[in-house]
């Protein structure tokens, strides 16, 4: 297989009708659900909203087509782009990775809970979020050079230890929810590059024994979430938001209540309701079909993903496939399952969906960096 993706990832120089090929083969229908999700989650967060007196709520909405206008423009840039080029420019994108955070660490703005997050040019930039997109790509391009050795205990630690850099900075901000999305994505990517199984137990049993001193180091509030989930009764008004949520979600029926006629989310007993818990809103406003909808688009969406990864001509491009998809899948898991109180509550949106410039842009640069492996696959130039 490692032969087949080195010959096929020779590059020529390409002629206007080779160019025009290399678009035939983008995916539409990715962009397609991509775009419906997107679009399903602006009509709920105008719900969500609806009557808001709080100045940030009242501009949520329209912060939402505005940062829809910017991940749509990086879709088909980096579409346009070569996802080996930005593979070859991983020494940067590592660096740039690991500086953002820096600056968070340094002069980052202060929000919730006393979280320093984000970064303000000119307009609040979350860099732990899009820094999950940078760091597909990193590791992407460190797992390939080590593809040959994958089989080797020493070249995992190392690649988890690469990713562990950036994760650090994003757990002393503190913002458990990312560090548990990175390690998602390194899971996904190595998982998907070969890792054995003898492997994952091993650094699954020492993860058990580093989770005393990961609880030492988190911060009262994120203890408090997880103590809340194990035990309700000990903090009623933690758990208040998440019996909002079961009941919102309960009477939905089969078809809903009606846009912007559920009783929870318009009588404002529901709190968070545009992010942590929109997937609530739209069980509550639509119904089981329609809540059920949404999941069936996100699925639809990682499938198609997965396709292009079966598809790639080279490690580099499946890998990336591999750790978008499993990070856009890992988030719908939590974000349902903290709304259906399965899971403590992390702040992980849903997908697309949740208000949230950062998290949206985030994510349709990595549907760009799916279609740039599309429009490339093994079989264009016998198609060009």
């Amino acid at each position: 297989m490692t032969s087949t993706y080195r010959s096929a990832s020779r590059t020529l120089p390409r002629t206007q009708s080779q160019t025009t090929s290399l678009w035939r083969n983008f995916d539409y229908w990715l962009l397609g659900a991509t775009m419906l999700l997107v679009l399903i989650g602006i009509l709920f967060i105008r719900s969500a909203t609806l009557g808001a007196v709080d100045t940030d709520l009242i501009g949520r909405v329209s912060s939402q087509i505005t940062y829809t206008f910017i991940g749509l423009a990086v879709v088909f840039i980096l579409a346009s782009l070569d996802y080996r080029l930005l593979g070859a420019l991983q020494p940067y994108i590592y660096g740039l990775l690991l500086f953002a955070l820096g600056l968070v660490a340094a002069v980052g703005q202060l929000g919730a809970a006393g979280a320093q997050r984000w970064l303000d040019v000119g307009i609040p930039v979350q860099p732990s979020e899009i820094g999950k997109m940078l760091i597909i790509i990193a590791l992407g391009q460190h797992l390939t050079k080590q593809y040959q050795k994958l089989d080797q205990f020493k070249t995992v630690i190392v690649s988890l230890i690469y990713v562990a850099v950036p994760m650090t900075f994003i757990f002393v901000q503190p913002n458990l929810g990312n560090v548990i999305a990175f390690t998602v994505i390194w899971f996904a990517m190595i998982w998907g590059a070969g890792l054995r199984i003898m492997h994952l137990v091993i650094i699954g049993l020492v993860g058990l024994m580093m989770l005393p001193v990961v609880w030492i180091n988190m911060q009262d509030y994120q203890k408090e979430r997880i103590l809340t989930f194990v035990n309700p009764e000990g903090n009623k008004d933690a758990q208040f938001n998440r019996d909002q949520a079961l009941i919102s979600i309960g009477s939905g029926g089969l078809l809903g209540k009606g846009y912007a006629n559920g009783t929870q989310t318009q009588g404002r007993f529901l709190r968070v309701r545009h992010t942590d818990f929109i997937f609530s809103v739209i069980a509550e406003e639509s119904g089981f079909v329609g809540a059920s909808g949404v999941l069936f688009l996100i699925g639809f969406l990682v499938m198609r993903i997965a396709r292009v990864a079966t598809m790639a001509r080279d490690p580099l491009g499946a890998l990336i496939c591999y750790g978008v998809a499993g990070i856009i899948a890992f988030q719908t898991i939590v974000s349902v399952g903290m709304n259906l109180s399965i899971l403590p509550v992390t702040g992980l949106t849903l997908p697309l969906v949740s208000s949230g410039g950062s998290s949206l842009v985030t994510l349709l640069f990595g549907i760009g960096l799916v279609e740039s492996v599309a429009m490339r696959n093994k079989y264009s130039e016998l198609v060009g």
